[in-house]
C-alpha cells in the first residue's frame, strides 16, 4: 500500500459542493492499494498512521502519536499515488489495484481505522473529490508498506 501522509490544522473533502468528511487537527491520509495488497497490508497501514510519531510534543520535537494527541483521521483514496512517470508525459496507472480490489483495501482500511479510533472520516471511493486542508508544519510523509 502506498499513503501520502499530511499533519493538517483542519482538513475537509467534498463531492459536489458537499462536504462529506472533514476532521480539525490531525492526518489527512491519502490510499493506495497495489495489486499484491491484501487485508494484512490495511491493517498495518492503520497501525503505522496511529502510531506515526509526527505531532509536537511540550518541547516542539515531532514525538506524538494521532493515539496520543486524539486528533482526527481522514482518509481518501487516491489511485494517482502509484503512477509511473518514468517515460513520455502522460503517467501510467497498471502499478494501481483494480477498482474492485481498490475499493475492498480502502474500505477496510476505513472499518480498521474506525474500529481503532475515532474521529475518524473519509471521502468517497472512486468520487471526483475536492479535498481542503490546511497543512500544518507542512509535514507531509510518503508511506509505502512492503
Amino acid at each position: 500500500m502506498i499513503a501520502l501522509v499530511q499533519r493538517v490544522a483542519r482538513a475537509h473533502v467534498a463531492i459536489g459542493g458537499d462536504c462529506v468528511g472533514a476532521i480539525g487537527a490531525g492526518l489527512l491520509v491519502f490510499v493506495c492499494a497495489e495489486p499484491a495488497d491484501t487485508v494484512a497490508h490495511a491493517d498495518r497501514l492503520v497501525a503505522k498512521l496511529l502510531a506515526l510519531r509526527i505531532f509536537r510534543d511540550e518541547q516542539g520535537k515531532m514525538n506524538r502519536s494521532l493515539r496520543d494527541t486524539g486528533g482526527g483521521l481522514l482518509l481518501v483514496s487516491q489511485f494517482t499515488l502509484a503512477a509511473d512517470t518514468a517515460s513520455g508525459n502522460r503517467p501510467g496507472f497498471s502499478a494501481a489495484a483494480p477498482p474492485e480490489l481498490g475499493r475492498r483495501l480502502f474500505d477496510e482500511v476505513l472499518r480498521i481505522a474506525c474500529e481503532q479510533h475515532a474521529p475518524v472520516a473519509a471521502g468517497q471511493f472512486g468520487a471526483d473529490m475536492q479535498v481542503h486542508l490546511v497543512n500544518d508544519g507542512p509535514v507531509t510523509i510518503p508511506l509505502r508498506l512492503p
